[in-house]
């Protein structure tokens, strides 16, 4: 028998949350960022649930030609676009949109072969001082574009760092949206501004062409934790879970795990799950952080190790080995109710992020479409 942990993702929330992407955008069409292998979901198992987006966005040719095998023929989108003139080759042959964020891309594109004109996003950088033309280089970035029989049509993007909080006490995006408008003044063109974060907390002043619905996607909140998944009515796309494979009794001083961080004050009864950082659970998740043991709510004890982590079961004396473990998603029913932890809040229970374990979950876990 395989060890008893697993994945699981969940169609039709991810269909859930793509359709509350709209909903909070109606007038805008919906890229669904599909990078880092779908947020370690999977392209093809999440693609069934998100088939019914405008686009798909991404950042490898690898996962494009993925997309393309599953017969996707809508627009995707390069969001850090080319990496070596010869990718533009494969962007013709995929009719791959992609970003251009600097001057080398535009050289590139100028010395490119096509009979087909390419389709691009001129990023600007607004503030975020990653990637993109500053507000003062960004028209004439767009006047050699426009020049270039290599290009079609010109799109106009840029990403906040801020839009899931407040700046300094202040409106997060406000700045950046200033100088995206400015910079943007009476350019023709397509426009994409919106994250997750934007479409979520200000749709109203970012939805406009194309809103870019990333973390959402997959259920998670880009603004916890002064928001939760049921505040946006999103839905888990991950589930995590594995099962107890043994249990011991503590007495008063025993200690549990690795430098027995965690030192027992009472009698107690603990599981031991067959989950650990080598399946890419957080080490550093500390005594309390919350999981599921049949559904109902308890919490992890001393260090988490390669292969193992401890759980409090003291509470739950119906548990035992064989228990089914939920370290996030969707538990099973409990008195006739389902059970669910959410991902945002075991992350920041290990102080990092949902987008974190999501893209952490090793190769050695099966994942599967449900």
């Amino acid at each position: 028998m395989p060890r008893p942990i697993e994945a699981l993702v969940h169609t039709d929330a991810l269909a859930h949350n793509l359709a509350r992407a709209r909903a909070q955008a109606p007038n805008a069409r919906v890229w669904a960022v599909v990078k880092a292998n779908a947020y370690g979901h999977g392209i093809e198992r999440a693609y069934p649930g998100l088939r019914a987006a405008d686009g798909f966005a991404l950042l490898d040719l690898a996962e494009a030609e993925a997309l393309r095998a599953l017969d996707w023929r809508g627009p995707i989108l390069l969001l850090e676009g080319v990496f070596e003139p010869r990718d533009l080759e494969l962007c013709s042959r995929l009719k791959l949109w992609h970003a251009v964020h600097c001057e080398q891309q535009i050289d590139w594109l100028a010395m490119h072969k096509t009979h087909e004109p390419h389709h691009v996003f001129l990023k600007l950088n607004s503030g975020m001082n990653r990637l993109g033309f500053t507000p003062a280089a960004f028209r004439a970035a767009y006047a050699r574009l426009a020049a270039l029989p290599q290009v079609d049509e010109i799109g106009l993007m840029t990403h906040f760092s801020d839009a899931d909080a407040l700046r300094r006490g202040v409106d997060g995006i406000a700045h950046q949206l200033a100088a995206f408008d400015a910079a943007t003044e009476g350019l023709a063109g397509e426009r994409t501004v919106a994250n997750s974060a934007a479409t979520l907390r200000h749709a109203a002043r970012t939805a406009n062409d194309w809103v870019r619905a990333g973390i959402m996607s997959y259920g998670g909140v880009p603004d916890y934790p002064e928001h939760d998944a049921a505040h946006w009515d999103l839905r888990p796309a991950m589930t995590l879970r594995s099962r107890l494979i043994g249990v011991q009794e503590l007495q008063p001083g025993d200690t549990v795990g690795y430098g027995s961080a965690f030192t027992a004050e009472r009698a107690m009864r603990i599981g031991i799950v067959a989950c650990g950082y080598a399946d890419g659970y957080p080490r550093h998740a500390p005594t309390g952080t919350p999981i599921l043991v049949d559904g109902r709510r308890t919490r992890t004890l001393g260090r988490v190790s390669m292969d193992m982590l401890a759980v409090d079961l003291t509470e739950l004396p119906a548990s035992g080995f064989g228990s089914e473990v939920t370290l996030w998603g969707e538990g099973p029913a409990v008195d006739g109710q389902g059970s669910r932890l959410p991902i945002d809040e075991v992350a920041h229970a290990a102080g990092t992020i949902g987008y974190e374990l999501m893209c952490a979950v090793a190769p050695r876990v099966p994942i599967r479409g449900v």
